[in-house]
């Protein structure tokens, strides 16, 4: 009987590499390519002889950095990002803190149906950005809102939360009503992946449970809270849904509200890609600069805490 015919070392050191051609494949088509020709298209441009008409009148030629420049001195692109940076402010804070909030509420002993809280909580995520922002919207219209109604019949003023100021915390609770539920699960499985042992000698040593939360639960997620920040982060950076959604609803949401709509304004709407390119370039860059550096300094904090605590 003929034994079986074992792989040769060369063959046992291809094999890793034979699965990872499905993946490499589909980020190569999916991913790099289409970059690469965004940025292609960044450095291009159609130039137009004459009145644009007939064949040949309009050729797409070299521009060099003239897209980049015009990006960084467009006013409307430089004010999106402004108003996604306050946006940003409101969401960050408020969405990471509930979800640390609930992770700990969770992790308590004395809470009651936590699969049942847990995914009540995490249910919100599960809708598509573009239903959450419609079910709100039509929640934020003063004519078919059930709270303006309740507010009507008390006597008490209706606010309009769809012009001025308040679009922002409009904006920011539909943000925060679908991202808390993702956060809170990467911070409940932190909490739940930490011994038992660290809980109990806290407790011997008559640590109270909100001492336990503050000086034992918060520090050992930590990685955790720099990963859910790291999200949140490149996901306010991008937001297009909420304000896109809201726009028919209000005047006060323009077509490029955020510079993720300007960009698709450009595109779509003016036909200019090659400027809307550029513009997608530069947000790519910031979001990759932003992450690194925030990635760097979280690093190097956590170094600097492992040493700190070594030398004690």
């Amino acid at each position: 009987m003929r034994s079986a015919r074992r792989p040769g070392p060369y063959g046992v050191k291809r094999a890793p590499y034979l699965f990872l051609v499905p993946a490499t494949a589909l980020f190569l088509l999916f991913f790099a390519l289409p970059i690469g020709y965004a940025v292609w298209l960044s450095f291009r441009k159609v130039r137009v002889s004459g009145l644009g008409l007939g064949s040949g009148a309009r050729t797409e030629v070299w521009a060099g950095l003239e897209n980049y420049t015009g990006a960084l001195s467009d006013s409307e692109l430089l004010d999106g990002a402004l108003r996604v940076l306050g946006y940003g402010c409101i969401v960050v804070p408020v969405m990471l803190g509930l979800a640390l909030l609930f992770a700990l509420m969770l992790d308590s002993e004395r809470v009651r149906l936590t699969p049942f809280t847990r995914l009540a909580i995490f249910l919100p995520y599960a809708v598509p950005g573009v239903v959450a922002a419609l079910l709100w919207g039509f929640l934020y219209l003063p004519d078919v809102s059930p709270f303006h109604f309740v507010l009507d019949q008390l006597g008490l003023p209706r606010p309009d939360l769809l012009d001025g100021g308040p679009l922002y915390l409009a904006l920011s609770n539909i943000a925060v009503w679908g991202g808390t539920g993702f956060n809170m699960i990467v911070i409940y499985t932190a909490l739940r992946a930490v011994p038992a042992e660290v809980y109990e000698a806290a407790k011997l040593d008559g640590a109270t449970p909100l001492q336990i939360a503050l000086r034992i639960k918060i520090p050992m997620v930590a990685p955790s809270l720099v990963l859910t920040f790291f999200f949140s982060i490149i996901a306010t950076l991008q937001v297009f849904n909420e304000p896109t959604t809201l726009k028919p609803l209000t005047n006060s949401v323009s077509t490029t509200w955020s510079p993720l709509m300007k960009v698709y304004q450009d595109a779509f709407g003016n036909g200019d890609i090659h400027a809307a390119a550029a513009q997608a370039t530069l947000i790519a860059l910031v979001t990759l600069v932003l992450s690194f550096g925030f990635l760097r300094a979280a690093d190097r904090g956590t170094k600097r805490n492992a040493r700190q605590g070594d030398a004690r």
